[in-house]
């Protein structure tokens, strides 16, 4: 397979790139993407894109289109005219909404995003089945939810850092349901949506059947930091209004609600399996986080 990938030195992009030694590099960041994307041989390619503007919150909506949407037009528009075979988006399950509540994601749901970044995506995800359906790319989407392992930032940085402290953290009443996907997992998925005559046209959502509270989530990452869990119960109505008074409720509901990902459609079409125990990466994560900042 002729690889190209964008976003190739992010996160999931280095785990990804490492899978195609010879892949080709494609940056769609700094101000010449656009003499970047006019260099590209795009001949008999598979183009994973990754790229994208990260969700940080307070990113305006301008930037978030001018990169999520812009560009991956751009990007498809160039190889579809220069005969690229196919082009694999990985989007986000933010595109079908922030949480669920008895039941989880699955591929055929509604879109639902809540949020500019959200919007931004399921934007480009429409701006490809359109490019699609005039030039024959073959377009295939995966939305992934938070991506655990080494190197991983954002929130999961953010509660890595206060699990790595001696005190008390009031989670231990949160028995709500969240799917990650481990950053390996992910770039076996998006290889074998580039492969599979099965994935053409389709949405594919990335997940591990096994869901995690947050109070779990805790108490394996201070495990692994050889702290003791120490948690106390304080419940998700009493932490969610804590957090509006501090302007902070949106970012409370991530660990006090649910957001359940079923991949049945991956598994059944594809062939693809989440291999890696939660357990096992999140522990992996967290040592990898304390090395990392050992070292600074």
């Amino acid at each position: 397979m002729k690889a190209i990938i964008t976003g190739a030195s992010g996160f999931v992009g280095r785990v990804l790139a490492r899978r195609f030694p010879s892949g080709i590099a494609l940056p769609l960041a700094g101000g010449d993407w656009r003499g970047a994307l006019a260099g590209a041989d795009f001949s008999a390619a598979t183009v994973f894109h990754l790229a994208a503007r990260a969700h940080r919150g307070d990113d305006p909506e301008i930037l978030l289109m001018q990169d999520n949407v812009d560009k991956t037009v751009a990007l498809a528009e160039a190889a579809a005219s220069r005969g690229a075979s196919r082009l694999v988006f990985l989007s986000s399950i933010k595109v079908n909404g922030e949480e669920t509540g008895e039941r989880a994601f699955q591929a055929q749901d509604r879109e639902a995003p809540a949020d500019a970044y959200a919007s931004s995506k399921w934007a480009a995800e429409r701006a490809l089945g359109e490019i699609a359906a005039r030039h024959g790319l073959e377009v295939v989407i995966v939305r992934a939810p938070l991506v655990i392992g080494d190197g991983a930032r954002g929130n999961l940085q953010a509660l890595m850092r206060i699990a790595d402290t001696p005190y008390p953290l009031p989670f231990a009443a949160l028995d709500n349901r969240r799917t990650f996907v481990h950053v390996e997992d992910l770039a076996s998925l998006l290889v074998a949506a580039a492969a599979s005559s099965q994935a053409p046209g389709r949405v594919f959502l990335a997940g591990h059947p096994d869901a995690v509270s947050t109070a779990r989530l805790v108490r394996v990452m201070r495990q692994a930091f050889e702290r003791p869990a120490r948690l106390v119960r304080v419940s998700a109505r009493a932490l969610e209004a804590l957090a509006s008074i501090a302007g902070e409720e949106a970012r409370m509901r991530r660990l006090t609600r649910s957001l359940e990902v079923d991949a049945g459609d991956a598994r059944q079409a594809l062939g693809w399996v989440a291999a890696i125990p939660m357990d096992d990466g999140i522990s992996a994560m967290a040592r990898a986080f304390r090395a990392a900042r050992d070292a600074s």
